[in-house]
Order: C-alpha cells, then structure tokens, then sequence
C-alpha cells in the first residue's frame, strides 16, 4: 500500500533537488556536488517512505531505506564542509565511519527485537570509532571541527546506551538522537565553514539549527501533549528552508567568483590589466601626496610563440603560471604583479624604491628565465626584456608611466638585436624535468 500523503513532499523536495542540480551545474565545484548527492538522498528518503505500509518486510526495508538516507544525507552535508577532506586521508576515514555506524544501527532498529542484543556494542562503536580516528590521525589533523563531531558521538553513544532499551519509548528515542546528532552537526559545520554575512549562510545555518531541533521538540510535544498533532510539512519545513539556503551559497559564490575574474586573468590569478590600472593609479597617487617614488616595469617574455609551438598550447599556459609564481615570489607583498597581455607581465613597486631598487629588481626577474623552467613534464628556456619607468621622474600620470616602461621595453629589445648581441635562448624542451638545476634564489631588494 502507498501512501500518496507523502507525495507533496517528495515533488517539493524533487523540485528544489533539480533547481540545486541546475545551479551545481554552472557552478561546477566539488562542495556543490556533495550538496547534491546529499539532497538526492533526501528525496530517497521521502521515497521510500511512501512505502511503509507495504505488507510484509517490504515495509520494514522501505523504512531502513528511508532512515538511513535521510542520516547519510546530513553526514555527507557535515563532510562537504570540512576543510582539506580531499587531502586528509582521515576525514576519508572518519566518512566512512560514520555512514557505516549509523547506516548498521538502523538496519538493527527497523529488524528489532531479533538484533536487539547488538545494539549494545554498535552504540559503543558510534562514539569509539570516531575517537579511534582523532588519535589516530592527531599529528596530521587537529581541526576543531574534528574534535566537534568526535564529541556529538561520544554523547550519543552514551545517550543511546542509558536510553535505546527503554520500553515503549527506547526505539523512538534512538531514532531521535541520532538524527539529532547528525543534524547538530551539520549546523555547527556550516556555522564554522560560512562565517560570512550574508543572506545564504544566514538562512542556511538556522535552517539546519531548526532541522535539529526537530528532534527534540517533536518528541517533547508528543509526551507533554499528547492530543496535539501537526501536519507533516510544519516539521519538513527546515529542509527546505534548508535547501533555499544552500543554493543561494551556491549562487553568492559564483557572484562573488564573477566579480573575482573581472578583476583578476582566469590563467595566472594574477591582476588583470583592469585591476593593475586601478592599483597602478592608486599607487601614483599616494606617491604624490607623500612625495615619494612608484616605479613600473613591463616585462615581455622573448619567444613566446615558440613554445607553444614547440611544446603545445597546453605548455605554454603553465609557463604563463609558472611565470607568474615566480615573480610574485620575488617582490614584495606590497607591490603587484600582474598579467597585462599574452605574454607580458607588469610589476608595480612602491616606496621604498628608487631607480636603482627597480634596476635590481629587473635584473632579478629576468635571470629567473635565463635558466631553464620546469614545470610539470617540461622544461624549456625562455628569456625576457624589461622596460623601467618611474614616476614622477619620467612621467607625471599612470598612462604616460605605462608608454615610457613600453618604449623603454621595445627600445632595449630592438637595441640588442641590432648590436648583433647573443639572441635570446630559444625554447628547448627536455624529456626529463630532474635533468635540469634549480632556479637561483634571487630576492629582490627590500
């Protein structure tokens, strides 16, 4: 027998599933697709609870099927907000243990009284198996979300120890608890995760604060008024306050990624041209109320196009990265470096800095690529020409600044070439990237 009560809810909760899925799609980040899993378990629970009344044990695995999916929900939701879960292989552990402790103790409920003689040690094994896992793994990870989620298992293994035999009441109490655990949980994940003032962390975080308490207060309710009864939707309603929250993080993240690559090139993470104009300005600026020096260079890697010709497209863009790492760890935090065109790179350099700071500073950034780079299976050897200018001395606007480093540029590269000096290095690429030395550890002046 179905009961087609459930139905409302399992189309409301299918809608909002696919709405998530829509914007997990343009979103495409490795959280979001936890979120969906999450909530695709959600409507299996709503499913397969349609199908209590089904005779038999039918029943009684539509019941485990929907106890379980609706646990390993919240669990999967706490794990997407832990930090370095893919690095650490204990928070694998630590997943597993979870989903494996509760999906094992309902399977016993749903099939009780003939497991009730387990429930003893697998109510041990919710709070033991966690804490075998923080000692385990306490030199490499010692997050205090850690520490949070070991705790709630502690607590409810010995909840369910003094509670789960209780005649009468003892099943509803274990059912309860652990959905209570699970969700209190994942509110305080979110809470630690999303510490943000914004509408979706917000709605999110009380939404799994109220999915919580659900546990509590309906039990509660039911002892203490025992005539009163509530519609099912007043109690599912956390979850879709829940479910908005989540996609409305999941949209203040991609504005926020938007506004993020306006500003920023999409390749290197370094500042655009956009945001390097804006700084470059900004900097002048302050140099001029102070009376002090920002100097500008534009530095053009000699040869590019061979590489990608050589080497491929796909070489050619991590050299850009591998570039870009290096000169942005050669100068100091309070000046830029940017990506301003295909193969040029602008560095703004503030006070302290005098002509002949930013000359060594050059010097500095163009030895780097005069030995070869390796990067992931290459190696090639490229060089480059720097362009120096420095305001106010030659020029009095970021505009005029940026033309004089340009000229400046072209006109030693023009100059080299036309004195029969060594031409630049050409890209070679090498089978092995340990054959090469490694880069010299040039600083830049402070």
């Amino acid at each position: 027998m179905v009961d087609w009560s459930k139905l409302p809810d399992l189309g409301a909760v299918g809608l909002l599933t696919i709405a998530f899925a829509s914007v997990v799609r343009r979103g495409r980040k490795s959280v979001s697709a936890i979120w969906l899993t999450g909530w695709l378990l959600i409507a299996t629970h709503f499913a397969a609870f349609m199908f209590l009344g089904a005779p038999g044990n039918w029943a009684s695995l539509a019941s485990f099927i929907g106890l379980a999916a609706l646990a390993c929900a919240g669990v999967l939701f706490m794990w997407a907000a832990v930090p370095h879960r893919k690095q650490q292989r204990s928070s694998q552990w630590m997943l597993a243990v979870l989903l494996a402790n509760y999906t094992l103790y309902f399977g016993l409920l749903v099939i009780d009284p003939v497991a009730s003689w387990a429930l003893t040690p697998v109510a041990v094994l919710i709070g033991a198996l966690p804490f075998i896992v923080l000692i385990l793994s306490w030199r490499q990870f010692r997050h205090p979300l850690r520490w949070a989620i070991v705790a709630l298992n502690l607590g409810l293994s010995i909840f369910l120890l003094i509670f789960q035999q209780r005649p009468g009441v003892g099943t509803m109490l274990a059912f309860e608890a652990v959905f209570f655990t699970v969700y209190f949980g994942c509110a305080i994940h979110f809470w630690f995760t999303y510490r943000r003032a914004t509408a979706g962390a917000f709605i999110t975080i009380a939404g799994f604060f109220a999915w919580a308490s659900v546990f509590v207060v309906g039990p509660c309710i039911a002892y203490l008024f025992p005539n009163l009864r509530l519609e099912n939707e007043v109690w599912n309603l956390p979850k879709y306050i829940v479910a908005v929250g989540m996609i409305m993080l999941l949209l203040e993240d991609q504005i926020e990624y938007n506004r993020y690559l306006a500003l920023h090139d999409e390749l290197t993470g370094l500042p655009n041209r956009r945001l390097f104009q804006d700084r470059l300005a900004s900097a002048i600026e302050r140099a001029r109320r102070t009376g002090s020096h920002v100097a500008l260079l534009l530095i053009d890697l000699n040869d590019f196009k061979q590489v990608n010709d050589t080497a491929g497209h796909h070489a050619g863009d991590e050299l850009l990265k591998h570039v870009g790492n290096l000169f942005t760890g050669r100068v100091r935090r309070s000046d830029t470096v940017a990506r301003t065109g295909g193969d040029e790179f602008s560095v703004i350099l503030e006070e302290p800095m005098t002509r002949a700071d930013a000359a060594r500073v050059g010097r500095t950034l163009t030895q780097l690529l005069e030995e070869p780079l390796t990067f992931d299976d290459h190696t090639v050897r490229v060089g480059a020409s720097v362009g120096i200018a420095v305001f106010p001395d030659d020029a009095a606007d970021a505009e005029s600044l940026q033309i004089a480093a340009d000229l400046r540029m072209y006109a030693g590269k023009n100059a080299s070439k036309e004195s029969g000096g060594e031409e630049p290095p050409k890209p070679f690429p090498v089978k092995s990237a340990t054959a090469t030395k490694h880069l010299p550890g040039l600083q830049a002046a402070e």
